[in-house]
């Protein structure tokens, strides 16, 4: 445990409190407000502790918060991760885990994704949920918004979708899943309080006993690195793409697209699926 930093929480607070605008957290904004932000007795609202102990630590003279304090003050000033982590070291306490993922994707990536007119791409989180993607890769991977939010998972599609692998899977697919499983189980251990992990894995486990032999091998490993993928689609058959994927630290995201080498099969597939538009897909 390190010493806690009194001046610079009590700084802190203010400043992120001050950040912070009522209707951000559901509160009226009203009319007679003096000051930006939220006020000292809203903070302590929402964090569920009284107002003279968040006063003290906002006057620099409160008692070292606990973790469970400094875990509802995150949530109630909206702190980002960086600054959660922040907040706990000054308190003389060690970050713990993330809360959980976000699902937020900023507006420069979807502003990218509507710029790749002929590429397909897609955006991930640490579970592989496709949280964003963009017409191409609608074309090629079938109508995601036509799913339930649940399903739009490429563990769960891949494992217990309509196109799930078979028992044994070919070999050219075993590097895949053994990549998305540890995956998976790599971001369990970074958020185990997330409750959309701990639901996903314990309906891959129930859905598919492929899975849950694969999950009991304990691997992990985070899949960073770019590879070929040969994919199948209905009307245009098989062809290969380089996948690309690009870490986004921040939001613990992974940007992945899908390129082809110019007057390659790949390329003529592609070129044709801009013009046919959204079909169903499996992968090979």
């Amino acid at each position: 445990m390190i010493g806690m930093n009194r001046p610079e929480l009590a700084d802190f607070l203010r400043g992120r409190r001050a950040r912070v605008q009522p209707v951000a957290v559901g509160l009226p904004s009203g009319v007679r407000r003096r000051t930006p932000g939220l006020r000292r007795e809203e903070v302590a609202h929402l964090a569920g502790i009284s107002v003279d102990y968040y006063a003290r630590l906002e006057q620099a003279r409160g008692p070292r918060p606990s973790r469970q304090v400094l875990s509802a003050l995150a949530r109630a000033l909206r702190l980002q991760d960086d600054e959660r982590d922040h907040l706990y070291r000054l308190a003389g306490e060690v970050p713990g885990p993330p809360a959980g993922l976000s699902r937020e994707v900023s507006p420069g990536i979807l502003h990218l994704l509507d710029r790749l007119e002929d590429t397909p791409a897609f955006v991930l989180d640490a579970k592989y949920d496709v949280l964003a993607w963009n017409r191409m890769a609608a074309a090629l991977m079938g109508d995601l918004s036509a799913l339930a939010a649940a399903d739009r998972n490429i563990v769960w599609q891949t494992f217990c979708g309509p196109c799930a692998v078979s028992s044994p899977p070919p070999p050219e697919t075993e590097q895949f899943l053994v990549e998305i499983v540890s995956d998976l189980r790599a971001a369990t251990a970074k958020y185990p309080h997330d409750p959309g992990i701990q639901a996903l894995v314990a309906r891959l486990r129930a859905g598919s006993p492929e899975f849950a032999r694969r999950w009991g091998e304990h691997r992990v490993c985070v899949h960073r690195h770019s590879t070929s993928k040969r994919m199948y689609h209905p009307l245009v058959g098989e062809f290969t793409v380089d996948c690309e994927i690009l870490h986004m630290a921040d939001r613990d995201q992974r940007l992945v697209i899908y390129t082809t080498a110019p007057g390659s099969p790949g390329a003529d597939a592609l070129r044709l699926l801009a013009v046919v538009g959204t079909q169903d897909m499996a992968a090979t």
